[in-house]
């Protein structure tokens, strides 16, 4: 699977965060857009075409689930993981957002960095799987 022409947005009010994601998906190969808030967000999803995106949970303008919402309005295929150190993966909010299909995955801050590659991978393979059944 070719990752280099996928964009994947990263969005956490944490600098550090996204730098470090940044240089974990480097390694894919894949090219990455920062967000720190949502309304960043939401303009880079309306900007690019993205491969993926990833959320902070909690950000200073929106709740991450929230924005999972109108991103999957302006891009209803893209696979969305969020990450969070507020929810868990047994949280009644994250299983049904899964559930529903609102979000592809769930990591938990702090992260490991296989997690976050495995993650990545799976959401992106799915996703291509699914465009070529359409």
């Amino acid at each position: 699977m070719s990752l280099s022409s996928q964009f994947v947005l990263i969005v956490d009010d944490d600098p550090d965060i996204c730098r470090a994601l940044d240089h974990v998906l480097r390694g894919l190969g894949v090219r990455c857009i920062w967000a720190l808030d949502g309304q960043t967000a939401l303009q880079a999803v309306q900007l690019n075409r993205l491969a993926l995106a990833l959320l902070d949970a909690k950000l200073p303008d929106i709740d991450g689930l929230e924005l999972a919402q109108h991103i999957r309005i302006v891009q209803p295929g893209i696979p969305i993981v969020v990450i969070s150190g507020y929810f868990y993966k047994d949280d009644p909010a994250i299983l049904a957002a899964l559930e529903q299909g609102l979000i592809h995955g769930f990591i938990e801050k702090p992260f490991l960095h296989t997690e976050v590659v495995e993650t990545v991978k799976d959401a992106l393979s799915s996703q291509q799987a699914a465009s070529r059944t359409v």
